[in-house]
């Protein structure tokens, strides 16, 4: 039977998190690591400069005080060293993870750390509305999990997906979509007169087809696939005109 690593960044007690990891075991021997507490919006962060914890609260789930990343680590490097997972997935998210917004999720770093190690990995993220269900995101996961466990995937697989709040039209392929925030810093006092600060914004998206952005938005699960090059190689050919002018840039330091 294939094992499945399942995280999160809402935390251990996330609904998304408990009926994604029913759903996925029907068809796999599942193992939940994830945070103790919420941690979304901590990005691809790893926790080096104390200890981590981990606690055992029922069979093969398992809670860390520390971040997605750390849960990764610590469930493939550690818990199930002798028996790695064949699948890392991570959700279900609650509220939507696109485009620019995938180098600031909790959820979708997870996948990223299970592929550094790796793992083919898939975060999950349902997108929040009237017709909001994490049943119905648990069970499209279960489907679309299932086929991919059928086929031999890449160690270098990641799938961002991200489904509608209603009953979903159909699946596409995207890119990721690009927003731009009206970035907005709130300042504050304390009632000792300290200053503290909220940072806020409100986005608002391009509209281009073909983008995880407009799938949603025409009621389809978008599927994006990543990766972490993030070489520029537009920029290498672009850029490569003034690198006369860089050469004996390191000679003339002691000059």
């Amino acid at each position: 039977m294939p094992r499945i690593l399942i995280t999160n960044d809402d935390g251990v007690f996330s609904e998304g998190l408990k009926l994604l990891a029913d759903a996925l075991g029907e068809i796999a021997q599942v193992t939940v690591v994830a945070p103790d507490r919420e941690q979304s919006a901590t990005g691809h962060s790893l926790t080096l400069h104390r200890p981590l914890r981990m606690q055992q609260l029922q069979e093969n789930f398992y809670s860390v005080d520390g971040t997605p990343t750390d849960c990764v680590n610590l469930a493939v490097l550690w818990l199930m060293k002798d028996s790695p997972p064949d699948l890392v997935v991570s959700g279900i998210n609650f509220g939507c993870n696109m485009g620019d917004d995938v180098t600031y999720s909790g959820t979708v770093s997870a996948t990223f750390e299970g592929t550094l190690l790796g793992i083919p990995s898939v975060a999950f993220s349902q997108e929040v509305g009237e017709e909001f269900s994490f049943e119905r995101a648990a069970k499209f996961a279960q489907r679309f999990t299932a086929i991919l466990l059928q086929e031999e995937l890449p160690e270098d697989l990641l799938l961002n997906v991200n489904i509608p709040a209603e009953t979903p039209r159909g699946v596409e392929l995207t890119r990721l979509g690009k927003r731009k925030y009206e970035q907005v810093v709130v300042e504050k006092e304390d009632p000792r007169g300290r200053k503290y600060f909220w940072i806020a914004g409100t986005p608002e998206w391009q509209r281009e087809e073909g983008t995880d952005h407009a799938a949603l938005s025409a009621g389809l699960v978008s599927v994006t696939p990543l990766h972490l090059d993030l070489t520029d190689y537009r920029g290498l050919e672009s850029y490569s005109e003034l690198r006369h002018r860089f050469d004996g840039l390191a000679g003339e330091l002691d000059s």
